[in-house]
């Protein structure tokens, strides 16, 4: 037996594991470095594991739980290494292959804008969303947003700003360093009546961290110039009305207003004083509507189910402007949520649901519990489908977002959270017979009576001429927003159900968002027994989500997202189905994935309808 005399002489070698494990968990190893190619780091645990053999042999007890510890945690810390590079490299593949483009389309593109605008040349255009992009990054780290206004659309103002109030709430702010734009490419041109949109490939590099909100510009700076730089690949967005011309030299990249060459000061109106213009409406100049991750570009549908019967009422109306009026929504009603003010969104929705979400707000607030929001992302916002109707108009609009989301306790560090993806539907509605103004454009969050910017008060009225706003009588406001299956559950009798659009069923992101959803589910229920949890792995490995993830959502449950599939609902059939035809996507149904099948409709009380739901179609 081994005294604690002699335990005490190995005790210095057992501190040599702890440096070993710690890189498993900084990080997931991705940014550890031995200067020398991994030679000397790959010496030091040859040396490291050459004394623990010894040590099993000559000393059993001690040595050979050593030896076990520290394969294991050895073999953790690579694996996540070398995960981390592969995701990486997944990813910028995927950015690559999502914005590749010929020289033959870009020649037909910029032909095409020729065509209507004989100035329009491409590669100023570029030079100027190269000023924007480092302009941006500049503004976005200063905190101060004012001098961006005029070249976005309201949506994505509203975005950059809400994403600056949900870090703040955090304590923290954003520290970036050695910012550099290494290429820009046209990828993209959409046209429709009333806008065209071209989409710029940004590939750039930047050093990014996190910092203390309390810390200065100079120890912000500091901070993000020790850690390595990362590269990254986006696509942003611009949009102009056709028959706008390049204005060369008088624009407001020159400071003056892009409609009569006047001086252009700024302020919040985005008004020109001499002819007022609204500079970022996209009337005149090309105004940026959205900044989209490489990996989650793709093409927009120019058509809606419904937008022809739409616009026999409303010729003006279209997709562009009313998808940022719904991005301009989403980033309001995050931000409602996560502040707990929910009249902070009293412009944009109807009165009942401003209700339903104050006294959702108000339930959590008597608890001492509230919502969390971290690391919002938006991976599209489409236009689903268009209902008219003889008093309201109804536009569902469909969004594709991330987010660390949970519920927390008020004044208590928030719990450690995945970044997981949703898919909601918000719903817009209008009172029937009401026009789109065009000559707002982008410029989206405006009272539609006098014409003025809506301030940030809690009435639900304009500021400046009284107009009762949340009524719809002018312009789209939110009525309902639910998850993807709650909408089609209701949207139209189960039996003309649309099947799931394969395309969306079988990406990255509706597969993780499925997945944590079934996770969430089945420990909401209770225990998650041995058999369960190796059903989840299994659909983990198959439709290749991380594992991780997934445990996470287990051991979290329902508190995970903002609310799961109620049990037993006509939605609960509409989420069954989804993972049917996921299920079904190679054509037929192993035992594995209907045994997966059968414990998810236990879990969604929607037993019985399965075996109608596994019959060829």
């Amino acid at each position: 037996m081994h005294t604690p005399a002699r335990l005490a002489r190995w005790l210095p070698w057992c501190a040599l594991l702890f440096p070993l494990l710690a890189l498993a968990r900084v990080g997931g190893g991705e940014h550890y470095s031995t200067g020398t190619d991994g030679v000397s780091g790959d010496g030091d645990a040859g040396d490291l594991f050459g004394l623990l053999i010894y040590l099993a042999i000559e000393h059993p007890a001690i040595g050979i739980p050593l030896l076990l510890i520290a394969i294991v945690g050895y073999a953790y810390m690579k694996r996540n290494g070398a995960t981390a590079r592969t995701q990486r490299a997944f990813q910028k593949r995927e950015a690559e292959s999502r914005t590749l483009v010929s020289a033959r389309e870009v020649t037909a593109w910029v032909a095409a804008l020729k065509q209507k605008d004989p100035a329009f040349e491409l590669l100023p255009m570029l030079d100027k969303v190269k000023k924007l992009f480092l302009d941006t990054q500049y503004a976005w780290f200063r905190r101060d947003l004012a001098p961006l206004r005029p070249f976005l659309s309201d949506g994505a103002f509203q975005r950059l700003t809400t994403q600056l109030k949900l870090l703040d709430s955090q304590g923290v702010r954003d520290a970036i360093a050695d910012v550099a734009a290494l290429d820009l490419q046209l990828i993209g041109l959409d046209q429709s009546e009333w806008f065209d949109t071209v989409h710029v490939r940004v590939k750039a590099q930047m050093r990014d961290t996190d910092v203390p909100a309390a810390a200065t510009d100079e120890q912000a700076a500091d901070a993000a110039k020790k850690v390595p730089p990362e590269a990254f690949t986006e696509v942003w967005s611009f949009v102009r009305k056709p028959g706008a011309k390049t204005r060369i030299g008088e624009d407001l990249y020159q400071g003056k207003c892009p409609q009569c060459g006047a001086p252009y000061k700024g302020g919040a109106s985005n008004r020109c004083e001499y002819c007022a213009a609204v500079v970022n409406s996209g009337n005149y100049d090309w105004t940026l509507s959205e900044i989209t991750q490489g990996v989650e570009h793709a093409r927009q549908s120019s058509s809606a189910p419904g937008l022809p019967e739409a616009r026999a009422a409303d010729p003006a109306l279209n997709l562009e402007m009313l998808e940022d009026r719904a991005s301009l929504v989403f980033w309001k009603w995050i931000e409602a949520q996560s502040t707990g003010e929910a009249r902070t969104l009293a412009k944009l929705c109807t009165k009942d649901y401003l209700a339903q979400l104050m006294a959702e707000l108000t339930g959590l607030a008597e608890q001492k519990r509230r919502k969390i929001f971290r690391e919002v992302a938006v991976g599209g916002v489409t236009v689903a489908s268009l209902l008219t109707h003889e008093s309201l108009d109804r536009a569902h609009v469909e969004i594709r977002w991330s987010a660390k989301m949970g519920i927390g306790s008020a004044g208590q560090k928030p719990p450690e959270l995945p970044t997981l993806p949703h898919r909601w539907i918000f719903s817009l509605v209008r009172k029937s017979g009401a026009t789109t103004n065009t000559s707002n454009g982008m410029s989206t969050c405006r009272c539609q009576s006098c014409n003025a910017p809506l301030s940030d008060s809690v009435t639900s009225t304009c500021d400046y001429c009284g107009a009762e706003l949340s009524g719809g009588e002018r312009d789209w406001v939110l009525c309902w927003a639910g998850l993807f299956e709650a909408f089609r559950a209701t949207a139209a009798p189960q039996a003309a159900a649309p099947r799931p659009r394969a395309d969306v069923v079988t990406d990255r992101q509706e597969r993780e968002r499925l997945l944590y959803m079934m996770a969430a589910m089945a420990a909401a229920d209770g225990a998650v027994d041995d058999r369960e949890r190796k059903l989840l792995k299994l659909c983990s490995e198959r439709w290749s989500v991380p594992w991780a993830n997934v445990e996470l959502a287990l051991s979290s449950g329902s508190g995970l997202f903002d609310r799961l599939v109620q049990k037993g609902s006509p939605e609960a059939e509409a989420f069954l189905k989804t993972l049917v035809h996921l299920a079904m996507i190679d054509g037929k149904v192993d035992r594995k994935e209907r045994e997966m099948l059968q414990a998810a409709a236990r879990h969604l009380g929607a037993s019985e309808r399965l075996p109608e739901l596994l019959q060829p179609q």
